[in-house]
């Protein structure tokens, strides 16, 4: 049900969010802090029309993360919706259908010339809007490992992904597990 590109809009976001350090981590960093970080940001999720960026954008980017973490954070739906409903119209959403880089028809949702912020504001906006309507907020989640609390999106048909990648913190989580229970039943 999630088209391509909201689906690429809500991997910006949570791409986003986890440039963010983490709370109180040991050793939590932002690795979002430089105009070379926001250029791998910006090619690493193929954000189009974006211009030449500077320290501006830098800023307004760290802005657009923290209203994105605060619709993660968010208590309820109505809540979610007005904090998103705020971060949209601050973007100045323009809606129009686009077909390019080798896509099929799409909704872009920032006005011709918008910022990198407002770009992923709108978007990225939208596309958790999307979500709210379809009674699913409860998709946007934060990794249950103890060492960990990067965003995802569970896309799951069930709902019931655990950790931000299976690979890392959840096979590091079931191996634990798994030799503290062989401990356990060797004693």
């Amino acid at each position: 049900m999630i088209t391509h590109d909201t689906r690429c809009a809500l991997d910006a976001v949570v791409d986003l969010l986890n440039t963010a350090p983490e709370g109180d981590a040991p050793g939590a960093t932002d690795s979002l802090t430089d105009l070379a970080a926001l250029q791998a940001f910006v090619t690493r999720n193929a954000i189009s029309d974006v211009g030449t960026l500077g320290d501006r954008d830098l800023a307004s980017v760290r802005a657009v993360r923290t209203r994105f973490a605060d619709v993660f954070a968010a208590p309820d739906d109505r809540t979610a919706a007005e904090r998103l409903n705020d971060l949209v119209a601050a973007a100045g959403t323009t809606p129009r259908l686009t077909d390019h880089d080798g896509y099929d028809w799409h909704v872009h949702y920032f006005a011709p010339g918008a910022s990198v912020a407002e770009h992923l504001a709108a978007d990225g906006g939208m596309a958790l809007a999307f979500l709210v309507v379809a009674g699913e907020r409860e998709r946007l989640r934060h990794c249950e490992a103890p060492d960990c609390r990067f965003a995802f999106v569970d896309l799951s048909r069930n709902r019931s992904r655990r950790y931000c990648d299976s690979r890392t913190c959840g096979n590091r989580l079931h191996v634990a597990a798994y030799r503290a229970r062989r401990r356990e039943a060797t004693r």
